[in-house]
């Protein structure tokens, strides 16, 4: 009898996980199929190449260049600007505090909850800052803010990967006389760079995806930024703004820009993906 329910518990919990699996699996085909559907009629060369003309949210001829650019421009200028911050900051919890675990998981539980916050409220944030020193909504403002927001995931994610590098590395570099500094930079990074890189794919992704944090400092214009004092567009507000017209053919572009923005997506978490896989080979061929 107890062999019997055992076998029955058995059936019902992978049954639960067979569901569950499916149930997702559901989801993403339908998401990802319901904007392939309603997106891919309306792209067009003329699309990516050319930014908003006169009467474009009326339905007239234009592209959406402006926000293509505008999306690349924030997302790799807030990149570039967390991972100089993130960087160091990872390899110091890591190499100098390593020996000071209270520090060490008091600022870990910060990080966690810098990262917990809506990005909504980074936007309120960086507004708040950009009205005290009398600036306007620009790509800077934009970046800046995108910054703050990608900063707590980018440090969190390097340090993850950092966390599993071979403490008897560390100590042998350290035994030759190198630096602590010396050390994390030449020895540690170079031992864990392709997780560094997975890390930055994975900021990446998340800044161009955003729209909240940027609604109040980046703006939105219909032309492509001229220096980093010029708002900005970006896709998902492109999105938003298109979905909220009542014009069907200007709904359908919306559906497009989303297709672009979801293939961006995609990208970056395949190559996430191969990066992170790469590393863990790493790893199992240094055990």
């Amino acid at each position: 009898m107890k062999k019997k329910l055992k076998y029955i518990e058995e059936y019902f919990f992978r049954g639960i996980m067979f569901a569950s699996t499916l149930f997702i699996m559901i989801i993403l085909l339908t998401l990802i199929g319901s904007i392939l559907i309603k997106g891919l009629p309306a792209l067009s060369w003329e699309m990516i190449t050319q930014t908003p003309k006169g009467g474009f949210y009326f339905g007239k001829e234009g592209g959406v260049l402006n926000a293509i650019v505008g999306s690349l421009y924030l997302s790799l200028g807030a990149t570039a600007l967390a991972l100089v911050i993130s960087l160091p900051l990872s390899l110091f919890i890591n190499v100098h505090l390593a020996g000071t675990k209270w520090l060490v998981n008091s600022i870990r539980f910060l990080l966690d909850l810098l990262w917990g916050i809506p990005s909504i409220v980074y936007g309120a944030f960086g507004f708040t800052i950009m009205m005290y020193f009398g600036m306007r909504t620009s790509l800077l403002a934009g970046i800046i803010t995108v910054t703050l927001f990608i900063i707590p995931i980018m440090v969190r994610s390097m340090d993850e990967v950092l966390k599993t590098a071979p403490r008897g590395l560390l100590e042998a570099s350290l035994s030759l006389g190198s630096t602590k500094s010396e050390t994390a930079y030449f020895i540690l990074a170079r031992q864990c760079i392709t997780g560094i890189i997975t890390a930055i794919l994975l900021a990446f992704g998340r800044a161009i995806g955003d729209a909240a944090s940027v609604l109040f400092t980046a703006g939105y214009t219909d032309y492509l930024p001229g220096s980093i004092t010029d708002p900005v567009a970006t896709l998902p507000l492109s999105i938003f703004f298109q979905l909220s017209s009542p014009i069907p053919e200007v709904q359908q572009r919306a559906y497009g820009s989303a297709v672009l923005l979801t293939f961006i997506i995609l990208l970056i978490s395949v190559l996430t993906r191969y990066f992170s896989y790469r590393y863990k080979k790493q790893s199992v061929k240094q055990l």
